[in-house]
């Protein structure tokens, strides 16, 4: 739980520094110019930080340009701007939301019946609360909304296990391959790199297999079974990734804990966990971005009942025609959540992929 609390109150500050970053950045300019006045700090120096600023900006809005294209294509109402360059425009002329709104759909929130026992008596009062509606998608003339909360939830259910699974063998195999000497270790370091290279092509050279094998045991349709597949071909790679960030934490740490009187668990979960917290953090995110966005797989083994998000945004593509409008609202409802973890957790990313647990 300290380890959650930690990254919880390092969110918290991230999110408080977006918050206040457009007033910090205005005080640091207003100090700059400050102290270019008083002669304390050479105009072209200031120069040089602002050109290279514009560029860097320049660069950005050029990296973004497919998004908002896509943004453009989604409020336009009709995707006009995603078939030729002379289509599209800065702006849509006439803008509107009802691509998103089809993909989100009605938003409510249900009425409860809440029950509270009177002590020493046999009655009960009752408490209902009232159901609110905060979007409802047949006032914008839409009567058949997408299935986009279905894809979402299937999603979730089958990111979260494959987290859980994945994440029950990383941490043990990790600590045991960087701080335990045993039979055969070196070898099985030999196979997690060998199927770190090629695991992931591996798995879908032999998806006609793997498909017949979960036919035969009727688990073809099965959200968990999808999760245990993803499970298991992300365990190579963020094994060795945190097995090697592992590797940078001093063995001075576990031995003073050892010294007082620590168990082994102890100093397993207090003190190599916690120092791992960056690794343990990109290990997480790259598993969950793995059950979030793997299409080939979920494509082949799952029911339409169960597809996940990025199978049901192939499922608009009609054969004759692509809504591109709902395509592209679809589209980027479904990237918002893996753009915002990407922006709270590229700290964790950074610092783990630094293949090192103490900072130089």
């Amino acid at each position: 739980m300290g380890l959650l609390a930690n990254i919880g109150r390092k969110l918290g500050e991230d999110a408080k520094n977006i918050a206040t970053a457009p007033a910090e950045t205005l005080r640091g300019w207003k100090h700059t110019a400050e102290a270019v006045q008083r002669g304390e700090v050479p105009a072209s120096e200031v120069v040089k930080v602002a050109v290279s600023t514009v560029l860097a900006t320049l660069m950005v809005l050029a990296l973004l340009f497919p998004i908002y294209w896509i943004l453009m294509a989604a409020l336009s109402g009709s995707g006009a701007s995603l078939y030729t360059s002379e289509s599209f425009t800065l702006f849509p002329s006439d803008p509107t939301l009802r691509p998103f709104i089809w993909v989100v759909g009605d938003l409510v929130i249900p009425g409860y019946a809440i029950g509270l026992n009177i002590p020493l008596s046999d009655l009960a009062l009752v408490f209902n609360t009232p159901e609110v509606t905060l979007l409802e998608a047949a006032d914008y003339g839409i009567e058949r909304p997408s299935e986009f909360k279905k894809y979402l939830w299937n999603s979730v259910t089958v990111a979260i296990p494959t987290v859980l699974i994945a994440m029950s063998l990383i941490i043990p195999a990790s600590y045991a391959l960087s701080r335990r000497e045993f039979l055969f270790r070196r070898k099985i370091l030999f196979v997690y790199v060998l199927l770190t290279q090629v695991g992931g092509g591996l798995g879908v050279a032999l998806l006609i297999g793997m498909y017949a094998i979960y036919v035969q045991f009727g688990i073809n349709n099965s959200k968990l079974a999808l999760a245990v597949y993803y499970a298991a071909t992300a365990v190579p790679f963020n094994t060795w990734l945190l097995k090697t960030y592992m590797d940078g934490i001093p063995t001075s740490y576990e031995e003073a804990a050892v010294v007082d009187g620590a168990p082994p668990w102890r100093v397993v979960t207090e003190v190599i966990l916690p120092m791992s917290a960056a690794g343990l953090a990109t290990v997480f995110i790259f598993i969950f971005l793995t059950g979030w966005t793997e299409f080939v797989v979920a494509q082949t083994l799952l029911g339409t009942e169960n597809y996940t998000l990025p199978v049901g945004l192939y499922a608009l593509v009609g054969e004759y025609s692509i809504p591109w409008a709902r395509f592209s609202a679809f589209a980027l409802t479904f990237a918002t959540p893996i753009m915002l973890v990407y922006l709270f957790a590229q700290r964790y990313i950074e610092g783990g992929l630094s293949f090192s647990g103490m900072e130089g």
